[in-house]
Formats: structure tokens, C-alpha cells, sequence
């Protein structure tokens, strides 16, 4: 099992690394605001405090935006993990039912990107 902590609070972060059980941090741009500080320098601490993976979500809404952001994004860091755009891509073809995402899913696993 892997334990991954929801914050943008780098003091909780470099607290919670300390006692060796945290794998990595998924955080978002409205827990990064509630901080108070710039969201790429938030990203960049982060990814050099967590060395597991980092996942940072976009806040643009349409697909150039978000690719755009996404590619920002994972040029911080290496372990810094956006949704690739071939993937959001392949959501946006299909329903949000339990059909439509099970087609996803299985769409998905032919790019070999990893789902967990």
C-alpha cells in the first residue's frame, strides 16, 4: 500500500516526510492558493522535498490550456505527474457513464500510461 497526502502546506508535507510513510503529495490549484504563494514555486518545493510522485492538476478547462499548463507543470521536476494530453484527449471521446468509462479505461491502458 502507498500513502499519498492532499496538501499544499509544504511544513505539513516536510512534518509528515519525516516519518518515512508518505510515498507522495497530490495537491491542486485551490489548496495552492489557500496558501497564499506562487503555485509553480509551491510545485518546485514540493517536488524537491517528496521524492515518490507529485501529481499537480491544471486549472485550464480547455484542452490547448491544459496542455499548456500540463507541460509547464511537469518541466518542474521529474517527479512532478500531470494527466497527459493524449489521455484527456481520449476522456473527452467518451460519456461520462459506466460504459463510456469503462471504454476510457480501456483505451487508456493502450497508451502504457498508468492509471494508479
Amino acid at each position: 500500500m502507498k500513502f499519498f497526502i492532499d496538501t499544499a502546506e509544504v511544513a505539513e508535507i516536510r512534518e509528515l516526510m519525516a516519518t518515512g510513510m508518505v510515498d507522495g503529495v497530490t495537491t491542486n490549484p485551490s489548496l495552492i492558493a489557500k496558501s497564499g504563494r506562487k503555485f509553480l514555486d509551491v510545485i518546485a518545493e514540493i517536488a524537491a522535498l517528496v521524492p515518490g510522485p507529485v501529481s499537480a492538476e491544471v486549472a485550464a478547462t480547455d484542452f490547448e490550456t491544459m496542455l499548456k499548463e500540463g507541460k509547464k507543470l511537469a518541466a518542474i521536476a521529474p517527479n512532478v505527474a500531470t494527466i497527459p494530453p493524449s489521455v484527456v484527449k481520449l476522456l473527452a471521446q467518451h460519456p461520462l457513464t459506466d460504459k463510456g468509462l469503462s471504454a476510457f479505461v480501456a483505451d487508456w491502458a493502450k497508451t502504457g500510461q498508468s492509471i494508479l
